[in-house]
């Protein structure tokens, strides 16, 4: 029998790999992202119930991420040299199982203690998943594939909006729904841990589900594309994280990330003071944004992969969120004007990060990329604790959101001035583009 042409060899190998990997690794990113912002809707009812202020509350939902810095590098690193499939699965097994123990605090300082654990257990998740996907996925496929992965992070939100109001009213054992939120919502990542421990590969050559043809191929694709980066820049770990670009891709992704992780773990609340809804009301109409962010990320990256252009695609959703989050304060107590400028304003910050995240992978070497991208995630997530917590510092001094709001926007208009501000990088050519 004659071999396959090479094109029919590309196409299968890329569909493969596809559907073998992306379904898997989107589903394990919808329960980690679950179990991160569960918070904030555990908050409509726990802040009440253990007299909670709005300070305590968002300094336990941002404190998530001064343990997640800890992991970050080490984690892309041990991705990039050791194995990606027994690291996710650790990671994911630790974190369920902190996640069940956040359902049983009673006090400030065990609610700390718990989401500073949980920060620390997750950490190295997010780095290491991108890091893993430059072992299967050329430059040219790199941004749809990180959208597909991505996309998990307002589908949780949107799916587990409406879930979290139906947890919320239950009252099993006399414990609270809230308590009840996160138990449940804990146990699907211990479960998929030990699945991931058997289901993922750590790179095309020990693929056994791939034909061998194919096999091949991927395999030399991507060395001719690590050839190709070499060819322009090759940094060590050390020169890579002194380099001006990575100091910008650092700066860019805190910015972005206090007003993303300010807006995520807030919205519930926001919505609820300002409209005085019910709560099951509420879970119903926070997963509207959600869907437009959804939508958003597909969609911006999908152009971007095809245009092949990197910059605009994540500096343009930053400025717009930052038009739609003003306009968002100026509606006022107009609820459904208000929920309208609030879904631009999700999409945008949703809409941004896959074409932010393929551009590190473009500028570095294969190593130096692991150890940047662990360090932009590290230094980056740090916003996820700035955002929630000087919202909830800001709310307790005025009384309003609307200083923190302002704060949020103004961090999103700087980091597209930094993205801008980032060099123009080419991506590789690439035969079949």
């Amino acid at each position: 029998m004659s071999p396959a042409p090479a094109s029919a060899i590309e196409q299968n190998a890329r569909r493969r790999i596809a559907i073998r990997l992306l379904p898997f690794l989107w589903l394990l990113y919808v329960i980690a992202f679950l179990d991160r912002v569960n918070v904030a809707y555990a908050a409509l009812e726990m802040s009440h119930d253990l007299g909670f202020s709005d300070r305590v509350f968002g300094l336990g939902a941002g404190i998530f991420f001064i343990g997640y810095v800890l992991l970050e590098i080490p984690g892309a690193l041990i991705v990039e040299r050791w194995s990606a499939r027994l690291w996710i699965a650790r990671i994911m097994i630790t974190w369920g199982i902190i996640t069940v123990f956040v359902g049983f605090v009673h006090t400030p300082r065990q609610f700390y203690t718990v989401r500073f654990l949980l920060g620390a257990a997750e950490a190295g998740f997010f780095p290491g998943v991108i890091v893993y996907l430059t072992h299967w996925f050329s430059p040219r496929d790199l941004a749809k594939a990180i959208a597909s992965f991505m996309a998990a992070q307002p589908l949780a939100n949107f799916l587990g909006s409406p879930l979290a109001g139906k947890i919320l009213g239950i009252h099993w054992y006399g414990l609270e729904g809230w308590r009840w939120l996160f138990i449940l919502e804990g146990i699907p990542a211990v479960i998929f841990g030990v699945i991931t421990f058997f289901y993922l590969t750590d790179r095309p050559s020990q693929a056994s589900w791939l034909p061998q043809d194919e096999r091949d191929w991927v395999t030399q694709e991507l060395d001719r594309d690590k050839a190709k980066k070499k060819a322009v820049r090759s940094y060590t770990i050390g020169q890579a994280l002194r380099q001006r670009d990575v100091i910008l891709f650092t700066l860019i992704y805190l910015l972005g990330n206090t007003g993303f992780y300010g807006f995520t773990i807030w919205f519930p609340t926001i919505l609820k003071r300002t409209s005085g809804l019910a709560t099951g009301t509420i879970t119903l109409l926070v997963a509207i944004p959600y869907l437009a962010a959804l939508t958003a990320t597909l969609m911006n990256s999908w152009h971007s992969d095809r245009t092949q252009e990197r910059r605009w695609h994540a500096a343009g959703p930053l400025f717009l969120g930052s038009l739609a989050l003003f306009l968002a304060i100026d509606s006022g107590a107009h609820l459904w004007t208000q929920l309208g400028f609030f879904s631009i304003f999700a999409a945008c910050v949703y809409g941004y990060q896959p074409c932010f995240w393929a551009l590190p992978t473009i500028a570095l070497g294969e190593y130096a990329a692991a150890a940047s991208i662990g360090l932009i995630n590290a230094i980056g997530n740090l916003g996820g604790f700035v955002g929630p917590f000087l919202l909830g510092y800001l709310v307790t001094r005025t009384g309003s959101f609307t200083s923190g709001l302002v704060w949020l926007m103004a961090n999103l208009f700087l980091a597209g001035i930094l993205v801008l501000r980032l060099r123009e990088f080419r991506l590789p050519s690439t035969q079949g583009c």
